[in-house]
Protein backbone atom coordinates (compact mmCIF):
# COMPACT_ATOMS: atom_id res chain seq x y z
CA UNK A 1 0.00 0.00 0.00
CA UNK A 2 1.58 2.92 -0.60
CA UNK A 3 1.35 6.29 1.36
CA UNK A 4 -1.15 8.10 -0.81
CA UNK A 5 -3.21 5.27 -0.60
CA UNK A 6 -2.77 5.10 2.98
CA UNK A 7 -3.52 8.71 3.35
CA UNK A 8 -6.54 8.72 0.90
CA UNK A 9 -7.63 6.23 3.64
CA UNK A 10 -7.09 7.52 6.39
CA UNK A 11 -8.87 10.57 4.99
CA UNK A 12 -11.97 8.86 4.09
CA UNK A 13 -12.31 6.60 7.24
CA UNK A 14 -11.77 10.29 9.09
CA UNK A 15 -14.63 11.62 7.11
CA UNK A 16 -16.86 9.12 7.28
CA UNK A 17 -16.51 8.54 11.07
CA UNK A 18 -17.66 12.35 11.47
CA UNK A 19 -20.69 11.36 9.12
CA UNK A 20 -19.45 14.16 6.33
CA UNK A 21 -21.46 14.14 3.49
CA UNK A 22 -21.24 13.65 -0.43
CA UNK A 23 -17.09 12.32 -0.44
CA UNK A 24 -15.52 12.97 -3.62
CA UNK A 25 -11.88 11.80 -4.47
CA UNK A 26 -10.44 13.93 -7.57
CA UNK A 27 -7.26 13.12 -8.79
CA UNK A 28 -5.62 15.83 -9.99
CA UNK A 29 -2.35 14.59 -10.92
CA UNK A 30 -2.11 15.66 -14.10
CA UNK A 31 -3.42 19.21 -13.56
CA UNK A 32 -1.82 20.30 -10.58
CA UNK A 33 1.97 20.95 -9.18
CA UNK A 34 1.20 21.53 -5.64
CA UNK A 35 -1.28 18.38 -4.60
CA UNK A 36 -2.08 14.63 -6.64
CA UNK A 37 -5.42 14.26 -5.03
CA UNK A 38 -8.09 16.57 -3.68
CA UNK A 39 -11.12 14.53 -1.09
CA UNK A 40 -14.20 17.08 -0.50
CA UNK A 41 -16.72 16.55 1.53
CA UNK A 42 -19.86 18.51 3.22
CA UNK A 43 -20.68 19.41 6.29
CA UNK A 44 -24.43 20.30 7.49
CA UNK A 45 -23.29 23.80 9.27
CA UNK A 46 -20.07 25.61 10.54
CA UNK A 47 -20.05 24.23 13.34
CA UNK A 48 -19.94 20.59 11.69
CA UNK A 49 -17.53 21.52 8.97
CA UNK A 50 -15.24 22.88 12.49
CA UNK A 51 -15.69 19.74 13.93
CA UNK A 52 -14.83 17.54 10.87
CA UNK A 53 -11.76 19.81 9.83
CA UNK A 54 -10.35 19.53 13.86
CA UNK A 55 -10.81 16.02 14.07
CA UNK A 56 -9.01 15.49 10.80
CA UNK A 57 -6.14 17.57 12.07
CA UNK A 58 -5.58 15.95 15.46
CA UNK A 59 -6.12 12.47 14.23
CA UNK A 60 -3.01 13.22 11.89
CA UNK A 61 -1.18 14.63 14.45
CA UNK A 62 -1.87 11.51 16.68
CA UNK A 63 -0.40 9.23 13.57
CA UNK A 64 2.21 11.72 12.82
CA UNK A 65 1.09 12.89 9.61
CA UNK A 66 2.42 16.44 8.97
CA UNK A 67 -0.38 19.05 7.88
CA UNK A 68 1.17 21.86 5.73
CA UNK A 69 -1.83 24.44 6.90
CA UNK A 70 -5.23 25.16 6.85
CA UNK A 71 -7.34 27.87 5.97
CA UNK A 72 -10.76 29.38 5.83
CA UNK A 73 -11.79 27.75 9.92
CA UNK A 74 -12.57 31.21 11.11
CA UNK A 75 -15.58 31.62 8.73
CA UNK A 76 -16.09 27.53 8.66
CA UNK A 77 -17.90 28.13 5.04
CA UNK A 78 -15.30 25.78 3.25
CA UNK A 79 -11.96 24.97 5.23
CA UNK A 80 -9.02 23.58 3.05
CA UNK A 81 -6.92 21.03 4.91
CA UNK A 82 -2.76 20.55 3.14
CA UNK A 83 -1.89 17.19 3.64
CA UNK A 84 0.87 17.99 0.96
CA UNK A 85 0.04 14.87 -1.62
CA UNK A 86 -3.76 15.30 -0.26
CA UNK A 87 -5.76 18.49 0.08
CA UNK A 88 -9.04 17.76 1.79
CA UNK A 89 -11.78 20.53 1.21
CA UNK A 90 -14.68 20.45 4.13
CA UNK A 91 -17.71 22.76 3.07
CA UNK A 92 -21.06 23.70 3.80
CA UNK A 93 -23.65 22.68 1.25
CA UNK A 94 -23.84 26.62 -0.04
CA UNK A 95 -20.32 26.79 -0.87
CA UNK A 96 -19.90 23.23 -2.43
CA UNK A 97 -22.86 23.83 -4.87
CA UNK A 98 -21.64 27.66 -5.42
CA UNK A 99 -17.55 26.26 -6.21
CA UNK A 100 -18.53 23.66 -7.96
CA UNK A 101 -14.83 22.09 -7.57
CA UNK A 102 -16.16 18.51 -9.23
CA UNK A 103 -16.74 20.70 -12.23
CA UNK A 104 -14.10 22.68 -12.33
CA UNK A 105 -11.47 20.27 -11.73
CA UNK A 106 -12.97 18.05 -14.46
CA UNK A 107 -13.43 21.21 -17.09
CA UNK A 108 -9.40 21.62 -16.38
CA UNK A 109 -8.98 17.54 -16.78
CA UNK A 110 -11.15 17.91 -20.21
CA UNK A 111 -9.25 21.09 -21.43
CA UNK A 112 -5.71 19.33 -20.93
CA UNK A 113 -6.48 16.29 -22.49
CA UNK A 114 -7.68 18.07 -26.16
CA UNK A 115 -4.63 19.95 -26.80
Amino acid sequence: MSARTSLEAFVIETLKALQAEDIKVLDVRAQSAFTDTMVLATGRSTTHVRSIVGNIVRRSKTTRRKIYGTEGLNSADWVLVDLGDLVVHVMREEARSFYDLERLWSVIETDSQSG
